[in-house]
């Protein structure tokens, strides 16, 4: 890397499914399991309606898709939920280049946030399933803020945390949500797309995977 490679970035803050670890796979087992379950099948345009949203919105699609009223879509999304810890908790893989980039990161003094549009539970045991429990300096959920991605509040609540302004820090993201609601916060943002449909245009430079950063960092 040249020297001071990460120009005014102070902090970098992760999503985490599909960017950080290797969950979109499992989200879309879960997902099929439970759409399976109530006699439907789950397809490529309900994976990419729910893909990075919130449980929410999740919810209302799949009260939709299923024919309930849209107050039992709550139900659907805490069944999909359940089947997605379960799998989690045997054990998630880490997306190409993202353990190296952490200690990259670290090497070079920078603060490093997670900010998830999961709930705690599910954030803490995927990270911990990962082997990655100790390595961010502050992580947000669902949970901790009023308003899920695409609103800003995880990542103006992560910046809070440690301690930077959005403008000194980066954004690592893979969905079209997650980039609205970096952006919106005021935070650079690069993305890693999870799926060639999904709209990375409001992104501030596109990557093809997380080992980009480590090849050719963000000149200052």
């Amino acid at each position: 890397m040249a020297s001071d490679p990460w120009g005014p970035f102070r902090a970098v803050v992760f999503d985490m499914d599909g960017l950080l670890l290797e969950t979109e796979g499992l989200w879309l087992a879960a997902e099929t399991e439970m759409f399976r379950h109530h006699g439907a099948e789950f397809t490529r345009e309900d994976q990419l309606a729910v893909i990075g949203t919130s449980a929410e919105v999740s919810a209302r699609h799949f009260a939709m898709r299923l024919g309930w009223p849209v107050e039992r879509g709550h139900e659907a999304a805490a069944e999909s939920l359940a089947i997605m810890h379960g799998l989690v908790r045997q054990g998630v893989a880490t997306r190409p280049g993202a353990v190296e980039l952490i200690t990259a990161l670290r090497m070079a003094g920078m603060r490093l946030g997670l900010a998830s549009n999961s709930p705690r539970f599910l954030v803490d045991d995927a990270l911990a399933g990962a082997g990655l429990s100790d390595a961010f300096d502050a992580t947000v959920s669902s949970d901790d803020v009023d308003h899920p991605k695409p609103a800003p509040d995880v990542y103006l609540e992560a910046c809070r945390r440690l301690g930077v302004q959005p403008a000194h820090a980066l954004a690592l993201e893979d969905s079209w949500s997650g980039v609205a609601a970096a952006r919106a916060a005021g935070l650079t943002c690069y993305v890693v797309p999870q799926l060639p449909e999904t709209d990375v245009s409001a992104a501030d430079r596109v990557l093809g995977s997380l080992w980009d950063l480590l090849v050719d960092a963000p000149a200052r």
